[in-house]
């Protein structure tokens, strides 16, 4: 038999998440999660009165579920959750003080973006386009790896901007923010938008303004784009799966470990800020890690 405290907190909770749906609107989902969430404190607390819990047995709650496994993104989740409910139960039920006020979650380690090796995307960009559409799927996967585009940028480009990247080696895109910068366009990419734009040319149905157009004329889809690439890397068997942002990873990790220029690394991204960008000098670490193992006579240690 439960005890009533049990009992006064489950009829709480419950009130609480029904407040999320006729309140706040929130998704039967979400409304799952906020659940889940607080569940897990109320294991936390025992048999604590939710009035009397306090801002200790928060963190060590979260102490407790951070050395279970739980991801400090997980923990920054249900911290919210837990925030919401006390907040609603002191402005509903009279609560004194939100026990959570000012606790925050552990640090998650950041994970490093994936990248292709020098020798991956050349397999990758090097291969034979076999029809009309690889033709423009390769224009496509040359600039974000010569040019280091986000996925946006590409699709927002129009034919003019395809147009004076042939004639100058360089084009103008605009990027989060609505900033605009300037990015260079490598040979083997001019060479591919060439080809495209020859193409599109005899297509009558194409958008009058968009460099790459989809299989009606329009402008193409974010998604549609990162279909083809995962086709494209598919045909070629590759181990690590590959989309948009691998070849703008991979653009920025292979032009630091060939220049070391940081500060050129992040203007041609258009990184606000550098400290974004500093986790390619991980990668490159990486990279040079690797090579001291391989090559450096005291590398390894003898067993």
């Amino acid at each position: 038999m439960a005890a009533p405290h049990d009992d006064r907190r489950r009829a709480l909770l419950e009130a609480f998440l029904r407040s999320l749906q006729t309140e706040r609107r929130l998704s039967p989902h979400t409304r799952s999660a906020y659940g889940r969430d607080i569940e897990r404190l109320l294991q936390e607390i025992g048999d604590t009165a939710l009035e009397r819990v306090s801002a200790h047995q928060v963190r060590r709650a979260v102490a407790h579920l951070h050395a279970r496994g739980l991801s400090g993104k997980t923990l920054a989740r249900a911290l919210s959750a837990w925030r919401t409910f006390f907040g609603w139960l002191a402005r509903h039920h009279g609560l004194p003080a939100n026990p959570c006020s000012g606790i925050r979650p552990p640090r998650s380690a950041k994970a490093l973006p994936r990248v292709l090796s020098p020798d991956q995307a050349a397999l990758l960009l090097d291969r034979h386009a076999e029809d009309d559409r690889e033709i423009r799927d390769r224009a496509m996967f040359e600039l974000f790896y010569s040019s280091g585009l986000r996925l946006a940028e590409l699709v927002g480009l129009d034919l003019a901007d395809g147009t004076e990247a042939i004639a100058a080696g360089e084009l103008v895109v605009i990027g989060k923010g609505n900033k605009a910068r300037r990015v260079p366009v490598g040979g083997k990419a001019v060479a591919a938008l060439r080809a495209w734009i020859e193409l599109r040319a005899v297509q009558a149905r194409a958008d009058g303004r968009a460099l790459f157009t989809g299989a009606r004329g329009r402008r193409i889809a974010p998604r549609a784009v990162q279909q083809r690439l995962e086709r494209w890397a598919k045909k070629l068997g590759l181990a690590v799966p590959v989309h948009p942002h691998v070849l703008r990873h991979s653009f920025a990790s292979h032009l630091l470990q060939s220049s070391g220029d940081l500060r050129a690394v992040q203007e041609l991204l258009g990184h606000s800020s550098i400290a974004t960008t500093q986790v390619y000098t991980h990668l490159d670490f990486q990279h040079l890690a690797k090579a001291y193992d391989a090559a450096h006579p005291r590398a390894k240690r003898k067993t």
